[in-house]
């Protein structure tokens, strides 16, 4: 043991010292507390920095990792109030009512909810929240469902069961990335420029968004693909679009992955096809017990609105609504939100037939070009948004989203703010950080020419 202590007396002191920028960031912080809420990030990120440069133990760092996630157990989220909404969802759930066909604000006002504590609920969550319908897919409406089943009306029960949920599939997230990593002739260590980012640790465990969650069946998916098992990886990526919706916009990615020129063109399309048939029927399956008259028009009208009515922490958005200002007078959100996503769609139409995608590494790269053009053309980005590429990132050679992850936290100076109102310095420097590191790299290791792929994007 005294061995042991000498040789990782900076590693246990930097462990430490996150031990308790943690507990008090979990237990002894309000999000209108911005200048604490950024030296507290300022120093985990530090800290972790350190910790991974220097520690060579890998299961110290796995240990700390998962130290650091159970710190949050017993607390409710500080940063976040969508937990709520979840608990809804899944108390609904269990009551026999589909939860995608009822406004929260129009059950209070009739004093018709079948749930528990929903005055607590509803007041918890917010009225953006509870003034729109629900937009979680049924395997998370599943796991909202299932912490109501387990702890009952108990809001921190709930809480609980849905953490340790995120912090098993952050175990899984552990296991098949380090797998795939090597596999890549990686080192396995890199899993933890994840693990124990301070961004993941703090929006999943802490907040309890379920992207770890959906992270897992994509990587497992993306395990059993590297070992040809396509049909089980398709399941698993339709498992990943029944958590979140982003990762359908990785499927047409595909294609060039299946065809291989000149080595049976015809049979890659048919496993292209079948692949994305079976992700669908599983996806259609697992909505068809809540269709209903009003299921579509409610699903995709509250998906709609991320893109046509609400802003925060935008990029290149900003800049055009400030044109647009400029030029009509007004806020040009509605079309603007109607035009990006087809710009969209056309980038990641000349990802699919401009780029090299002859392997799951190369595929991983070009969803983290897709992914993250995806994202600098929104109307909103939350800071947990970013933990899918950031992760997909730790399998390239592309650092700017370990950048993103750190300055995104810029973001959260709009809660210190009465009216919840951005401070616009703070996100151009967020974005302008961002942009600038992403140009470097992509010049650097594409010189210029990355869209034509006149560069191999595997990692040296």
């Amino acid at each position: 043991m005294g061995n042991f202590l000498r040789l990782h007396k900076f590693p246990i002191l930097l462990c430490l010292s996150l031990v308790l920028f943690y507990s008090s960031f979990a237990y002894d912080l309000a999000r209108e507390d911005f200048v604490k809420l950024l030296m507290l990030y300022s120093a985990m990120f530090f800290c972790s920095y350190k910790l991974i440069q220097l520690e060579k133990n890998f299961w110290f760092l796995v240990g700390t990792a998962v130290l650091l996630r159970f710190i949050f157990i017993v607390s409710l989220p500080n940063l976040s109030q969508d937990f709520y909404r979840f608990i809804w969802d899944g108390r609904m759930l269990l009551s026999g009512w589909n939860p995608y066909l009822y406004l929260p604000e129009e059950l209070i006002s009739v004093g018709t909810s079948p749930i528990a504590q929903a005055g607590e609920l509803y007041e918890g969550m917010g009225e953006l929240s509870g003034g729109n319908y629900t937009n979680y897919p049924p395997l998370n409406q599943l796991i909202f469902a299932l912490s109501g089943l387990i702890a009952g009306k108990s809001i921190l029960g709930s809480v609980i069961v849905m953490r340790l949920v995120i912090i098993a599939a952050d175990i899984g997230i552990l296991h098949f990335g380090k797998k795939l990593l090597e596999s890549f002739g990686l080192p396995g260590k890199r899993i933890f420029w994840y693990l124990l980012n301070p961004l993941v640790i703090i929006e999943l465990t802490g907040n309890l968004h379920f992207e770890g969650v959906m992270i897992f069946f994509l990587v497992l998916s993306l395990y059993l693909l590297q070992k040809h098992q396509w049909i089980s990886g398709a399941i698993m990526f339709a498992a990943s679009v029944l958590i979140k919706l982003i990762p359908l916009m990785f499927l047409p990615l595909l294609l060039r992955f299946f065809i291989k020129p000149k080595k049976g063109e015809y049979q890659g399309y048919l496993k292209f096809i079948s692949y994305c048939s079976v992700v669908g029927i599983i996806v259609a399956a697992a909505f068809l017990p809540f269709v209903s008259s009003g299921f579509i028009s409610n699903f995709s009208g509250s998906i709609a609105l991320w893109f046509q009515k609400f802003e925060f922490n935008a990029g290149i958005y900003y800049v055009i609504r400030w044109l647009g200002y400029q030029v009509k007078g007004y806020n040009i959100i509605e079309t603007a939100g109607k035009v990006l996503p087809v710009v969209v769609i056309l980038i990641l139409a000349g990802l699919v037939f401009f780029r090299k995608n002859n392997s799951i590494q190369e595929l991983i790269t070009i969803f983290l070009f897709g992914i993250t053009t995806y994202f600098f053309l929104s109307t909103t980005v939350h800071p947990w948004y970013i933990i899918t590429p950031l992760f997909l990132s730790i399998f390239t050679r592309y650092r700017f989203m370990m950048v993103w992850s750190f300055v995104v936290i810029l973001s959260y100076s709009a809660y210190s703010n009465p009216e919840f109102r951005e401070n616009l310095w703070l996100v151009a420097v967020e974005y302008l950080v961002v942009f600038t590191v992403f140009i470097v790299e992509v010049f650097r290791f594409e010189k210029s020419e990355w869209i034509f792929n006149r560069k191999n994007l595997s990692v040296p």
